[in-house]
């Protein structure tokens, strides 16, 4: 009876790993799912000084968690892309000049952009809350097309880029 009770407590704990562990992988593969960056940005207007103040546009199939990426874009769509003018503002270019330096520093990126610790979170502010407006939730096809309003703090970003040898600064030439 003991071996059978001790037999028993083993295999219970051994589901109970397996199930964790099976859920971690799972989390995992959503984030590295979403990791391909698919977003929209749009000027909103002027800022503070030294801020941008956009819409990101963010695709999924849960209309949370493009929310809750629409941070992530936003700070990927600054150092990346750029955005076009309107609403009274001027096109922006990339921070990066570089096309190819999120797979050259592939290791940075990942943690920057690390859902729980990543230092992204410290150059975007979200300005409508969290809670997008009536016409910013939008069904496309099977996933959702969510906007919000960020500022997103550039001339930080450019400096802790730079800082960290990631970027190269303005007065380092062409």
């Amino acid at each position: 009876m003991k071996m059978l009770m001790k037999s028993l407590a083993i295999s219970m704990i051994a589901i109970t790993c397996f199930t964790i562990d099976a859920s971690a992988q799972k989390k995992k593969k959503a984030d590295k799912a979403m990791h391909v960056f698919r977003y929209e940005i749009e000027c909103m207007g002027t800022g503070v000084q030294g801020t941008y103040l956009i819409k990101v546009w963010s695709y999924s199939k849960k209309a949370t968690i493009a929310q809750e990426w629409s941070k992530k874009d936003a700070i990927h769509g600054v150092i990346f892309k750029g955005f076009a003018g309107a609403n009274g503002c001027q096109s922006q270019k990339p921070l990066s000049r570089n096309p190819d330096l999120m797979q050259e520093q592939e290791a940075f990126f990942d943690e920057f952009f690390d859902t729980k610790t990543g230092g992204y979170r410290q150059f975007v502010n979200l300005t409508t809350d969290g809670v997008p407006s009536a016409g910013d939730v939008q069904k496309v096809g099977k996933e959702y097309k969510v906007g919000l309003v960020v500022s997103v703090n550039k001339d930080a970003l450019r400096k802790y880029l730079e800082d960290k040898g990631i970027i190269k600064g303005l007065a380092s030439g062409f």
